[in-house]
């Protein structure tokens, strides 16, 4: 039986393209393991899933002063340690790597045991755990064209991220149902991300009613974000968070505001709905979202605002330029070389194992 390890853990971005490899994997006959860390939200999401699990010690490696620094080299090689034993027992055929600090140990490990890697990048520029990871990666997976130039060549294919096949299994008129919408509007999504964006979501409400004349909306707030106020206003309706009716609202949606966060929009390109993204600010973060977004801008698969340039009347105005222009950003996505990731990830990932 061939075996695969799947590495990757911190956050769910390093996890849910994982767990949307899985069906497929099985299908073709591989005996599926996990390595994450001991505590880290991977641990429940795959054990929730019956793939067997194993934890090892992480640590982070930060770019600026913490006394965790002096303490977390240690928990590394520890977990360097334990991912070359683990290795050694379950002698896997390859190992796929979605980054996050608990895979650096893993990666590093397989490699000394001449055990192929494949590595996959979410975002524009890797991240400190994946440049660590690369010289030990046979091949590395990206989403965004203009990344290759940051992998060493040879190495380095799009294939875009892996989106899980319940999102493609969304109904509309289910969606509708459960929004209580019509038929005689069209829809807008707002996605916040996992924790909701208190500006995004500022923004949102503070145009509603020019909004509502045209749109029914479906607003995924985040946590502890709900604005009681709004409750029972026709045709809009908010929710902290969705995970079983989220394939229909995604099929019920005409168009989606987003944060740009590489599997988001991934998924977005999959699904091909046109899309406006608005960035992390480059303040709150690296900078990768304002990358992704711009390159998604080029390829002409979205409209980008940045966060600090929103008005009311930008904003309402962008929105339905977005809707108007549909048609136009769904032909750009169909001809993405950034979609299908699942199946050119398993291939990939068979011939290498195979090989």
């Amino acid at each position: 039986m061939k075996r695969i390890v799947l590495t990757g853990g911190g956050t769910a971005g390093h996890v849910t393209p994982n767990i949307a490899l899985l069906p497929h994997l099985r299908e073709l006959g591989y005996d599926i393991h996990y390595i994450g860390s001991y505590d880290g939200i991977e641990k429940g999401l795959i054990e929730d899933l019956g793939i067997p699990y194993y934890g090892i010690s992480s640590g982070k490696l930060r770019r600026y002063f913490d006394l965790k620094n002096f303490s977390d080299p240690f928990r590394v090689l520890k977990g360097y340690s334990e991912a070359k034993k683990l290795l050694k027992k379950l002698q896997p055929n390859i190992i796929f790597s979605k980054g996050g600090f608990v895979a650096v140990p893993v990666v590093q490990a397989a490699k000394s045991q001449h055990i192929p890697v494949i590595i996959h990048e979410s975002d524009m520029t890797p991240g400190l755990a994946n440049k660590l990871s690369i010289p030990a990666a046979t091949k590395i997976c990206c989403n965004f064209p203009e990344t290759l130039s940051s992998l060493p060549e040879g190495k380095a294919i799009v294939t875009g991220s892996p989106i899980r096949e319940e999102l493609h299994a969304g109904n509309r008129l289910a969606g509708m149902r459960f929004c209580g919408f019509t038929e005689e509007k069209p829809v807008l999504l707002i996605i916040g991300g996992s924790l909701g964006s208190v500006a995004v979501n500022q923004a949102i409400r503070g145009i509603l009613p020019g909004l509502l004349k045209t749109f029914q909306i479906v607003h995924l707030c985040g946590k502890g974000n709900l604005d009681e106020s709004l409750e029972n206003t026709a045709g809009y309706v908010q929710y902290e968070y969705i995970q079983k009716e989220l394939p229909d609202l995604f099929a019920l949606a005409d168009v989606v505001v987003s944060r740009a966060g590489a599997n988001a929009i991934c998924e977005l390109l999959d699904l091909r709905k046109p899309n406006l993204l608005i960035p992390l600010p480059a303040a709150s973060s690296r900078g990768d979202q304002i990358l992704n977004s711009r390159s998604f801008e080029k390829q002409g698969f979205s409209e980008v605002l940045m966060e600090e340039d929103i008005t009311p009347e930008l904003l309402l105005s962008r929105i339905q330029t977005l809707y108007q222009n549909r048609e136009t950003y769904i032909s750009a996505m169909e001809h993405s070389d950034a979609s299908n990731a699942v199946a050119k990830i398993t291939a990939l990932i068979e011939e290498i194992a195979g090989a």
